[in-house]
């Protein structure tokens, strides 16, 4: 699911104390006097989930200490639901359970540690839903041997196993995701109501799902919503027979039978189906439907984000602060997109999720307020550059929808190339200095990683000084990291490429492998002014 990563024993020594260490001042601090702190009558195999949500919220001494306890009580109860899997259990385990839910970690995994709460969290909720899914864990790093039979290749891992045969897990990474996903894969995808007690119990309880109301739970309808329900790997499916129970849930219903909507906690609240009654068009719709007008960006729901079915997405980062003045303003202008556009907010502080976008767009140290949008059908992007104002931002999103947006290249600021004998070309200047230049222009593309690039460089310092008499031919450079042409596509560096003067639609690769000597001579060819070239040496 994520990428292995390799350590040494020191470094597993290390944070193997330092985990206990932390475990033991947390258990002290919250131990109750009341708890016997043996384990006699405990299953051996039965070991506490280690799940310590680190995530921090200020609210004075007294919300902590609630919010210890609580955590305390999370942990007590999935010590006594999640299974700890060794080399010794793993095997008998899976053989003697229908459904096991194995979560594969490293003590050292960031995102292993991530996952634990909500794992505990979902272990606790499946046990009291009296699921028959066994919920486990298994140490991979500390036991590889077994990690590598059950087929866990990276941390953290989900697998479920399904009388002894493995299926990956394709949910989300919230408790609820964990629940939902696995209650829809042993065999309860669809939870019936009959009253409104339990339709406001359930309220309480889901803050995405879908009502199919049917007068009787039979027929082609209803079984096409079923094979969707069963077929969704994240949300809860919910059945009424009672359109009064119904108006509970979806409060706006004008049917009394035979209907689909979703319900989402968020302003666009009720959604209701008007296709027909079939299983990938019920799961479109569902794709389509079901993130809020403005998603928030996180680790947890990032793979559901970047699976989506939108090909158009508007992205806006900015500082919390700013974001809560804008989620309103941003909310009304994609209600106007709904299905169309998917728009993402990502907190810019947050390096896992802001930067790789940024970087992208070449403004990775920006702090200001960015919108910007990428086409996934052209693998395009673009950047408002004018005011992040409502107006601005749903007429760029217009334009996007339309097609009449320009994309947009990344470029450094433009240089001052006086009295320079090799001139630094940006995203910004290649159209002039080179596509439009009336001279011949030999340019190096080149990234500040390429290991060969610099021994180029010297080379063409090299020649620009010897053909520094030849008013025709310019030498250049420029940086493909940092800046992008539509008409400059290049995947190796370095890269030597000579603009003709009466050509510059077809430049001419040169050999980087060659000497000095011999793109002189390569050069003098294509020149074709043998009068003006100079004869000394190189």
């Amino acid at each position: 699911m994520f990428p292995a990563k390799p350590t040494s024993r020191s470094i597993l020594f290390t944070a193997t104390i330092f985990v206990l260490l932390i475990f033991t001042i947390y258990v002290t601090a919250n131990e109750d006097p009341t708890v016997e702190t043996d384990n006699e009558g405990v299953d051996s195999d039965l070991q506490e989930l280690i799940a310590i949500d680190e995530q921090g919220g200020g609210g004075g001494e007294e919300q902590q200490q609630g919010d210890q306890q609580k955590e305390a009580e999370v942990l007590s109860k999935a010590q006594r639901i999640v299974l700890e899997l060794n080399s010794d259990n793993a095997r008998r385990v899976i053989d003697q359970n229908e459904f096991v839910l194995i979560l594969g970690y490293a003590p050292w995994c960031a995102r292993s540690a991530e996952l634990m709460p909500q794992f505990a969290e979902a272990a606790n909720k499946l046990k009291d839903l009296g699921s028959p899914v066994l919920m486990a864990k298994l140490d991979a790093e500390r036991y590889p041997k077994v990690a590598s039979t059950l087929g866990i290749k990276g941390f953290p891992t989900l697998l479920l196993f399904v009388n002894g045969t493995s299926q990956v897990y394709t949910g989300g990474f919230s408790g609820e995701d964990i629940v939902i996903w696995a209650r829809k894969k042993t065999g309860f995808p669809v939870i019936r109501i009959s009253s409104s007690v339990e339709a406001e119990d359930f309220q309480k309880k889901y803050h995405l799902f879908v009502l199919g109301l049917f007068d009787k739970f039979e027929g082609h309808d209803y079984e096409e919503f079923i094979k969707a329900a069963t077929t969704d790997n994240e949300i809860q499916f919910v059945e009424v027979s009672s359109s009064s129970v119904a108006k509970i849930l979806f409060p706006n219903i004008n049917a009394t039978d035979h209907f689909i909507g979703i319900v989402k906690s968020e302003p666009e609240k009720y959604i209701a189906y008007g296709g027909i009654f079939e299983k990938d068009t019920i799961l479109q719709f569902l794709e389509y439907n079901k993130f809020p007008l403005v998603t928030i960006l996180t680790e947890l729901n990032s793979a559901r984000v970047y699976s989506s079915p939108f090909k158009l997405q508007v992205i806006v980062f900015a500082d919390s602060d700013d974001f809560k003045n804008l989620i309103q303003p941003l909310q009304e202008v994609a209600r106007k997109f709904i299905s169309k556009i998917m728009f993402v907010y990502i907190d810019i502080a947050d390096e896992n999720q802001a930067k790789p976008f940024l970087t992208l767009l070449g403004i990775e140290d920006s702090e200001n307020t960015v919108v910007s949008a990428f086409d996934n059908r052209m693998s395009s992007k673009y950047l408002l550059e004018s005011n992040p104002t409502p107006s601005n931002i749903e007429e760029f999103c217009s334009r996007l929808l339309h097609g009449t947006l320009s994309p947009y290249f990344k470029s450094q600021p433009i240089p001052d190339n006086k009295e320079k004998i090799l001139q630094v070309i940006v995203g910004k200047t290649l159209d002039d200095l080179v596509l439009s230049s009336p001279k011949n222009v030999l340019l190096e593309v080149y990234t500040p990683w390429c290991i060969n690039c610099e021994t180029t460089t010297k080379q063409i310092e090299k020649l620009a000084k010897h053909f520094m008499g030849v008013d025709n031919l310019v030498f250049a450079r420029i940086d493909a990291s940092a800046n992008e042409h539509p008409k400059l596509q290049v995947d190796d560096y370095p890269t030597l490429l000579f603009y003709p003067a009466g050509d510059k639609a077809n430049p001419v690769k040169l050999s980087t492998k060659s000497t000095s000597k011999d793109l002189a001579t390569v050069i003098k060819s294509l020149l074709r002014v043998k009068k003006d070239v100079p004869k000394d040496e190189l």
